[in-house]
């Protein structure tokens, strides 16, 4: 399901017009896969495979604990929400010693299309006592899973007490319970501009709560010389960047420019412009169906044949190659 430019993920403004990073940040926008209701009864364990499209969780009641290959198993309470970016593989459970069972494997009640309700053995009513609510959602990134961007998101982003931090992610969540429950017209593109905006909740929140993190994501959020930079790069992908170019924007020295920039973002600032001028060029190649010699041309390489050696290095396969190709996977 596709829309237009006003479903943009980050609905509210950010906080100072002048922060250049946040703007491309709430330029993210978010395309509707499936919206939930689950109302689990103790004893249970949900497994959610390994997906393309991001994955949210928001607790509404009762508690949870989740797990992913790279955390321990962490406590979630009513009003807790977590964000998986690249969907990676985890479980939700109302104790970390019950077995999992696959979500595709318990049965749904379709509401609508895209809309569903899962209830476990015994939760036949929301308000029994022992009942967790949770509202679940698969969501489709505007940008390519192993885009810069993304990339340098965390497999895993918990905001906790959300409604607490959020006073308006409550009424978010009971707009999205109406809408679920009731089986009106279009309730799955309202449930879609909702979620926009939870999802938008989530990464603020994990954002002001993230100061810990020195290093990715969070850090080149927070750092506004860099952020700079970064916005920069996004929003003019054929220009020629070069570091002395990159250095003056952020007000410093270029040895002091890269290396800050290599500590924060993680790579150094050459790979990273030819990382975005590459996914910009399979956007192009692959759906706007423009010649690789065109794109080279733009982004500023002397010939098609430079532009396809660092295409392929890249990407991992020939420009030629992306019309009809699968999310690639960088070298």
């Amino acid at each position: 399901m596709h829309d237009d430019s006003s479903r943009f993920i980050g609905a509210v403004q950010p906080p100072e017009a002048s922060d250049l990073l946040t703007r491309v940040l709430l330029g993210l926008r978010l395309d509707g896969v499936e919206y939930g209701r689950c109302v689990m009864r103790e004893p249970w364990a949900i497994a959610f495979p390994a997906q393309r499209d991001a994955r949210f969780h928001f607790v509404a009641r009762g508690g949870a604990w989740l797990w992913t290959p790279s955390t321990e198993w962490k406590p979630l309470h009513p009003g807790d929400a977590v964000l998986l970016p690249r969907g990676s593989f985890h479980v939700m459970a109302s104790s970390p010693d019950v077995p999992a069972v696959d979500i595709h494997e318990l049965s749904r009640e379709a509401v609508s299309e895209n809309l569903y309700l899962v209830r476990s053995a015994g939760a036949k009513q929301d308000d029994a006592a022992d009942a967790s609510v949770m509202f679940c959602g698969a969501m489709r990134f505007n940008l390519d899973p192993l885009h810069p961007l993304l990339a340098m998101m965390p497999d895993l982003m918990h905001a906790g007490a959300l409604v607490k931090r959020d006073p308006a992610v409550l009424a978010l969540l009971e707009a999205m319970e109406r809408e679920v429950s009731l089986d009106r017209i279009g309730a799955c593109g309202i449930l879609a501009r909702l979620a926009d905006v939870l999802a938008a909740s989530i990464i603020r929140a994990w954002v002001e709560c993230g100061c810990s993190d020195s290093t990715g994501w969070i850090a080149a959020v927070q750092c506004p010389k860099v952020g700079k930079v970064i916005a920069a790069i996004h929003a003019d992908p054929e220009r020629n960047w070069d570091v002395p170019e990159l250095a003056r924007l952020m007000g410093a020295s270029r040895s002091r420019f890269a290396e800050a920039f290599t500590r924060i973002v993680g790579e150094s600032p050459a790979r990273y412009v030819a990382k975005v001028k590459m996914f910009q060029a399979r956007r192009w190649i692959q759906h706007d169906g423009m010649r690789v010699t065109v794109a080279a041309e733009r982004l500023g390489y002397d010939s098609e044949a430079s532009f396809s050696r660092a295409f392929k290095r890249i990407m991992g396969m020939p420009p030629s190659a992306v019309r009809t190709a699968q999310t690639p996977t960088l070298a």
